[in-house]
Formats: structure tokens, C-alpha cells, sequence
């Protein structure tokens, strides 16, 4: 049998993927806030939501942390 190894597909460099590498831990929770978002706004694009949360975080001196999710959605839906 002639099995051919897979090798996982390289993240790409969009601006997404550069927000959520560094924080794997926290993948999960962000999976969870696309979802929420997407659910609420099903017309904005992933790379629409992606710039308002970047939005949010920069208005929030930098940081998400500290925030509930709730929170975040709110301040993404007003972005957008």
C-alpha cells in the first residue's frame, strides 16, 4: 500500500489568521465570537467582522481581555 503522509496546510497571512496565531489558547473563544457574529450579522464578510473586532481591540487600548463576549459583540455590531 502506497500511503502519502499528510502535512497540515500553512496558515495563510491574512489579517485574521495574524489576530488569532498568537492566542491559540484562545481559539476556541474565538470561534465562539465568529459564530456569534456571523449569526447576527450574516451579510458582513469574515475579513468585515475581523476589521470591526481589530476596531474594537484598538479602541480598548489594545486589548479584548477584560471584556465579556457579550460586551465584544455589542461593540462589533456597532462597528459594523
Amino acid at each position: 500500500e502506497n500511503l502519502q503522509q499528510k502535512t497540515p496546510s500553512p496558515f495563510s497571512t491574512s489579517s485574521y489568521d495574524a489576530f488569532i496565531c498568537p492566542y491559540a489558547p484562545n481559539l476556541s473563544s474565538f470561534n465562539k465570537l465568529m459564530n456569534k457574529l456571523r449569526e447576527i450579522h450574516p451579510a458582513a464578510s469574515r475579513d468585515k467582522i475581523v476589521a470591526a473586532l481589530l476596531e474594537v481591540k484598538k479602541n480598548n487600548k489594545g486589548v479584548l481581555s477584560g471584556l465579556s463576549i457579550n460586551s465584544i459583540v455589542e461593540r462589533t455590531s456597532a462597528v459594523l
